[in-house]
């Protein structure tokens, strides 16, 4: 991840209006000595994390509450640093776009409890696999950002494709959101997996940590291996959503690596804290295919002021405003719809539907063998 600090002047000659739409980029506000003490806290952090998940374990809520005030407290703190230092244009920009990769961040989250559940991972290993995840995004975001920086410099309709990704993709989450499919994930039949039990053999049981064992003088994965391939491969699919939406918010590359990384290192122990409520946010995709198609408008009326300068650009105060708003509203309208299915369902069912309730509250936690 060196050729990360990167500064894309020539995109801001091409777009005059660069100081007025801080989604157009120009030069880096980090110096290679704080692009430096950025990367070696990111990687401190993620030694830290392994070594606190060396010895699997189940993590109780106080520590899962403990570790996820302290990446939230973290990355706010940083922003106070980088607005008293940079100023408040930059200090908004980082805010917003580290607000848009956390709420991303939270849709992550379904995706992995879902794969957690599906190959019926232990509880005591359910962070090793969080965290693998984790890094894996984080470097996968660091390639996007380095190329997506790149693009910026010498492709003067990047963001009209980055617009236009977006958009896409809020179309889709739109889709699955009205067809209730958000985020189903049939893990025995990802490409990745089945591509791994054609060439090894897979064994019944998780072997602690172990990835691999020796099976009657043959090398064979644990289960383990194939919940971290599928967990790697979604982490493909949000890289490419996430960091087109945070260079619509930012152009500066250091500002778009450290939005992701701050609201990736805390996925971990958030995963622990909300994992009981993440079932409530029924219509976080609806909020999500918003702000996703909010972004991407902004990006392609972006491209389109540096070819007529008559069309408007959306300033990030403004887009602060419709983020925070849409993730309100769906917060609200995903707990007053969660209460209602609640009062339903004991009212139809009396003991035994409260007790189906409490399965639903749950998710797809009922461990299954996965098939080898």
């Amino acid at each position: 991840m060196t050729a990360l600090p990167l500064a894309v002047p020539p995109l801001a000659a091409a777009y005059p209006s660069a100081a007025a739409d801080p989604s157009a980029s120009g030069p880096s506000v980090a110096s290679p000595v704080l692009w430096g003490v950025t990367l070696a806290a990111v990687l401190a952090l993620v030694v830290l994390d392994f070594l606190l998940t060396r010895r699997p374990h189940r993590v109780s809520m106080r520590e899962a509450a403990a570790w996820s005030a302290f990446y939230i407290a973290l990355p706010l703190a940083f922003g106070a640093w980088i607005w008293s230092r940079f100023g408040s244009q930059t200090g908004l920009e980082y805010y917003t776009g580290y607000l848009v990769e956390k709420s991303l961040s939270v849709d992550n989250l379904f995706v992995f409890m879902l794969v957690l559940a599906g190959f019926a991972v232990p509880r005591e290993l359910q962070q090793r696999v969080l965290l693998i995840g984790v890094v894996g995004a984080l470097v996968l975001r660091g390639v996007f950002i380095a190329l997506g920086a790149q693009m910026l410099a010498h492709v003067d309709w990047t963001f009209l494709l980055f617009g236009l990704v977006l958009l896409a993709t809020g179309v889709k989450l739109l889709r699955d959101a009205l067809r209730g499919s958000g985020h189903d994930v049939d893990t025995a039949n990802l490409r990745s997996v089945r591509l791994l039990r054609r060439f090894m053999p897979v064994t019944d049981t998780y072997e602690g940590p172990r990835m691999t064992v020796r099976r009657g003088g043959r090398r064979a994965l644990t289960p383990l291996a194939l919940v971290t391939v599928a967990i790697l491969g979604t982490d493909i699919v949000f890289a490419i959503d996430s960091v087109p939406a945070v260079y619509g918010i930012t152009g500066d590359p250091y500002l778009v690596f450290a939005t992701n990384a701050f609201a990736l290192l805390g996925l971990r122990a958030l995963y622990f804290v909300l994992e009981g409520a993440l079932s409530r946010l029924m219509h976080l995709g609806y909020g999500l295919a918003a702000i996703l198609g909010f972004i991407g408008v902004k990006l392609v009326l972006h491209w389109a002021h540096g070819t007529w300068p008559a069309v408007p650009v959306v300033p990030t105060p403004v887009s602060l405003g419709v983020i925070v708003g849409v993730l309100a509203l769906v917060t609200a309208t995903s707990l007053v719809a969660s209460r209602r299915a609640l009062d339903g369902h004991g009212a139809a069912g009396g003991v035994v539907g409260a007790g189906a309730v409490e399965a639903d509250e749950a998710g797809p936690t009922a461990e299954r063998q996965p098939q080898s």
